[in-house]
Parts: structure tokens; C-alpha cells; sequence
């Protein structure tokens, strides 16, 4: 494509040949080749305008900038995230122009309320493509996911794959880092929709207000906004946004889409819905009152899609569970559940809703903390599975080059002073065969932060593990 097709929509300045062709985008300099467009981006080890000259001596018909290098073929723009972005979008003939998007994000329940969205939409007849931590789908075609959601380069190509299988929707989570990294920035969507906001990812945004204004990015550029207003940067971002919006609650009687009348077992809720004086019936298989506000969120948004309650709570009720959100992995005498939930809100709201369904048996918790990720939030995660816990099992969570044990160690403390049994077994696989083999009847054991991770991040290795295979053989084994 002509460089100057792909500079359509941006300020630029520079010096530059706009009839030369460009074989593809690139913003690692390592896979800069002849024909490319090397854009320089400012990381936080590593500024891209560094390896500008590099680049062009590998054969990149030019460098994208944001300031002058005095290079013999420079394009000059305000901001090269934003660059980026446009550049892709327009080297894939701009697919989100023909596609409707919605996206979620916030701190927990992205990822279930992407795929239950992407699962009612189908029911009503709408084809949707769907983009998140678990992988991509198109039509039936799944895909793994490198990140919860792409850089600019891999989501047009998706967005465009899309396009050709004949979605009409697209529907994504959008993390915080994408958002303050420009990814999403030249995207413009239909529906955007806010769950809730907890410690997380402090290693990288610093601060919860740095956090917080991150996830506000996506409003600016959406539509409709369906927000949670029982949580309070819910309560703040409602007030803020100046598109159209949709609250939902359990608790405010002027929300837009309440919940009532709850009726939460642990393999599935059922609740009453209430619209603008109308009232529908909807049943989920996913436990526990966090649930229910995923299911609220996603019937806001189904029902802006289809301007009927009744049917989105219709659609919304028959879709199946999601992989590794409170999926459970065996039902019998003995209960096992595995769940992504890796921060202390997450935690909380997962044992919260487990622990009151026990018929007389233990409340079994498996957890670990990640490596050279936020630290302030270990001992937070320990407080909450100790205050539900009949025995905490403390293991490695992607321990990546810090010692697993000692990540565990400095987490003692907190089961001891509150006289919570505990073990500590770093080697997870050995940690949950071990469970499996000490659990009585009744017992519920919850396996947490791996979710439909099949994969443990030690040292520099990625090492295959996954926990449903492991309790699937053991409970077949038992049987035989």
C-alpha cells in the first residue's frame, strides 16, 4: 500500500517519498524488513526513536516520529501510539467502520461478560466476533491471545477477519494498559460497559486514580455507556460520561436495570429484572451475587441491541458458562471449581459467594501470588482467603523469576495470626493432586488464578500445566 493511503486521517509533517510502498507496520525494531514502516514508540524500557536509524538501514521505507531525528526519510506526528493505530487501521481498509463495537472493561468479570454478550448476540441472530484474555473467535474459528487485547497491528487483522466472515459485531475486553497505551484510540464503539474497579496492575499504572482514569479513556470514545453504579468509580464515571447511559444495580431502586429478588445456589443464579417499568425473569449457570451483575450488564447491552428486555434476558439466560470463570470442574461427593480470580476483590467475591452453600464440608482454597507484578496487593489476597478458608493450600501463580517460596513465606503470617490451617506446596501440580487425594465427602475445593490458563510462567519458561486436565484424570482415575 502507498504510504500516502496510510497516512489518511493524520497531522503529519517530514520528510518523506509518499509514493513508496509499505509492506507492513511494525513497532519492534527487531522485525523491521525492506518495505516496512518502522513507528517509534516510547516504552517504558525502551524508546523506539532509538533504533529509528537502525531501521532504516534494514530497509524501512520510512520512520514514524514525534519530533525531528534528521533522517533522510522521516514521518512527523503528534503522538506515535495514536500513529500507530490510524496506520493499521488504515493498511486493513479501517474493518471497525463496518463492524458494531462493544467493550468492557474494569477490574473482574471482562472476560465473562465479553462471552456472554458474544453468546446472546448469536441467540438473537447476530453474528459477533469476540476478542479477550481466553482468545479470539471468529465464527468458529478460536485463536489464542497473546494479550487481553491486541496491539493496533493483530486487532485490525482480526477486525478485518471479521469483517470477511460476515460479523456484524465485535465485541472485546479492553484492559487498562491498552487503553492508556493508545491501542484502542482510532477504534470508536457502539457500547462500552464499566464492571467495577480494585486493586490491580498497581505495578504498572502506580496509583488507583492513574488506574481509574485509564478505564475512563474508553467512554470517551463510545456511544452508549452501561455502567455499574453499586460500585463507586461506577458512581463517579456515570457521572462523568457524557455519551449515552445505562446504569445497572442490585441495590439502587432508580437504576436503570436492577436486579431482584435473588436466588443464588452454587451452580447458577436466577433474578428478576427491572427496565423502565417492565419486568423479565433471566437464570445464569454462574454462582454467586457477582454474577448477577455480569448477567445485568450483558442484558443492558443486548437490549440496546435488540430494544426488547424480554429477549435479551431470553438470550442472556441460555448461554453456557464461561472457561475458568467459577467453572466447575467436578460435581459429585466432592466439589472442585477453578477460577481466574487473582486479585483480593476477585477472591472475595468468588468465596463469598461459595461459602454459604456448603453441606457440612470443608471450603478448600488454592491460591498463589504472581511474580514481579504488584506486590501491595499479596497480603490483601491472603486476608480474603483466610477469612473464608477451612484450609488455605498456598502455591506458585506464575512466580516467573522470584522465588515462589519466598512469595509464599511472607504470606504465613497472615493464617497464622487468624489460626487458619494452612499448607505451603510451591510445586502446583503436586499441590492439587494432593488436595484431590485429601478431600472428604462434601468437601468444595477452588482452585484460583490459573482460570483457563493451561500454563505456568517459572523463570524465563513458559511450563504446560493445566488444572481441569489434572482434576479431569483424577476424578476418571477414581472412578476406574
Amino acid at each position: 500500500m502507498k504510504l500516502k493511503r496510510l497516512l489518511c486521517n493524520l497531522n503529519v509533517s517530514g520528510t518523506y517519498d509518499s509514493d513508496s510502498d509499505v509492506l507492513d507496520i511494525v513497532s519492534d525494531s527487531r522485525s523491521v524488513k525492506e518495505g516496512s514502516l518502522f513507528v517509534c514508540i516510547r516504552g517504558l524500557r525502551f524508546d523506539g526513536h532509538c533504533a529509528a536509524e537502525d531501521a532504516l538501514q534494514k530497509g524501512a521505507v520510512a520512520v514514524v516520529v514525534d519530533h525531528s531525528l534528521g533522517l533522510g526519510s522521516e514521518v512527523i506526528v503528534d503522538n506515535t501510539r495514536h500513529a500507530l493505530a490510524v496506520l493499521c487501521s488504515n493498511y486493513f481498509g479501517r474493518p471497525q467502520e463496518k463492524l458494531k463495537l462493544i467493550a468492557v472493561t474494569g477490574t473482574n468479570g471482562k472476560t465473562t461478560i465479553a462471552n456472554v454478550v458474544k453468546q446472546s448476540l448469536e441467540r438473537c441472530g447476530k453474528k459477533a466476533g469476540l476478542i479477550g484474555t481466553i482468545g479470539v473467535e471468529i465464527g468458529e474459528l478460536m485463536l489464542p491471545a497473546k494479550f487481553t487485547t491486541p496491539e493496533p497491528w493483530d486487532m485490525e487483522m482480526i477486525l478485518s477477519s471479521m469483517v470477511n466472515a460476515g460479523c456484524e459485531y465485535a465485541v472485546m475486553e479492553a484492559s487498562s494498559q491498552a487503553l492508556e497505551q493508545g491501542r484502542l484510540s482510532d477504534l470508536h464503539f457502539d457500547t462500552a460497559i464499566f464492571t467495577n474497579l480494585s486493586q490491580d496492575h498497581l505495578d504498572y499504572h502506580k496509583t488507583m486514580e492513574a488506574y481509574f482514569e485509564a478505564k475512563c479513556m474508553l467512554f470517551e470514545i463510545a456511544d452508549y455507556a452501561v455502567i455499574n453504579v453499586d460500585d463507586e468509580a461506577g458512581k463517579r464515571l456515570f457521572e462523568r460520561v457524557n455519551c449515552q447511559k445505562a446504569s445497572y444495580s442490585v441495590e439502587d431502586p432508580d437504576a436503570d436495570f436492577r436486579g431482584t429478588g435473588l436466588d443464588l445456589r452454587i451452580d447458577g443464579s436466577a433474578f428478576q429484572v427491572m427496565h423502565r417499568g417492565e419486568t423479565a425473569s433471566c437464570e445464569v449457570p454462574l454462582p454467586g451475587k457477582f454474577s448477577v451483575y455480569n448477567a445485568l450488564a450483558a442484558i443492558a447491552t443486548i437490549t440496546r441491541a435488540t430494544d426488547n428486555l424480554e429477549i435479551a434476558c431470553n438470550a442472556v439466560s441460555k448461554t453456557r458458562g464461561v472457561s475458568g470463570r467459577c467453572e466447575i470442574l467436578h460435581r459429585g461427593k466432592k466439589t472442585v471449581i477453578g477460577d481466574y480470580a487473582h486479585t483480593d476483590d476477585a477472591l472475595l467475591k468468588l468465596l463469598s459467594s461459595i461459602k454459604p452453600y456448603l453441606n457440612d464440608g470443608r471450603l478448600i482454597v488454592l491460591f498463589g501470588c504472581a511474580g514481579r507484578r504488584d506486590k501491595t496487593k499479596r497480603i490483601k489476597m491472603a486476608n480474603v482467603v483466610s477469612d473464608f478458608a477451612d484450609i488455605a493450600v498456598l502455591s506458585s501463580d506464575n512466580p516467573r523469576d522470584e522465588d515462589p517460596f519466598e512469595i509464599m513465606r511472607a504470606l504465613e503470617p497472615v493464617f497464622l495470626e487468624k489460626h487458619v490451617p494452612y499448607l505451603l506446596i510451591p510445586d502446583r501440580y503436586f499441590a492439587v493432586s494432593h488436595v484431590l487425594d485429601m478431600m472428604d465427602d462434601n468437601d468444595v475445593f477452588v482452585l484460583c488464578g490459573k482460570g483457563h490458563e493451561d500454563y505456568q510462567v517459572i523463570d524465563q519458561f513458559t511450563v504446560y500445566l493445566d488444572e481441569r486436565r489434572i482434576v479431569r484424570e483424577y476424578f476418571k482415575t477414581e472412578q476406574e
